[in-house]
């Protein structure tokens, strides 16, 4: 039975703190009330990042909030979470964060069209804070544009 899902929960702050190098989509290793929570949309991507560890790829800090009608078996809010990737992707972002300033971060956590929990990973390289201030620049001359737009379809 194929669904299709609204679940889309986003890492705002990613694309605003770090230039997107590259970008893999994940399988992710849950327990049943985290999914359940998920399509919910009771998860936060907010300070999570994700690290290799003994060869396997790991998400951290990710929150899912505990499932309202789970029981004693419910799931602990922020543990570590294993990323399904292959051997060959894990080695590649393994050595491209040994390089400085460069990092993993989840973008967005999804449910795919099967109602499996996908999650969006990305290459990244901190920003600097003018690389940050134009990023605000360039927001804000795209909503004056829009508005422009508008205002003139009006007329």
């Amino acid at each position: 039975m194929i669904r299709k899902s609204n679940v889309r929960i986003e890492n705002k702050r990613a694309r605003f703190e770090y230039i997107i190098l590259d970008r893999y989509v994940a399988g992710i290793q849950l327990f049943g009330t985290e999914i359940k929570s998920i399509r919910e949309g009771k998860a936060s991507l907010v300070d999570s990042y994700c690290a290799v560890e003994h060869g396997e790829m790991y998400v951290k800090q990710m929150h899912i909030a505990e499932y309202r009608f789970g029981s004693y078996a419910n799931h602990e809010a922020k543990r570590d979470r294993k990323l399904l990737l292959q051997r060959k992707e894990i080695r590649k972002l393994e050595k491209a964060t040994k390089d400085t300033g460069k990092t993993i971060i989840p973008l967005v956590l999804f449910i795919n069209d099967r109602g499996l929990a996908k999650m969006e990973i990305a290459l990244c390289q901190g920003k600097h804070t003018y690389d940050k201030r134009q990023s605000l620049r360039e927001a804000d001359d795209k909503r004056e544009v829009a508005q422009a737009l508008k205002n003139a379809r009006l007329k």
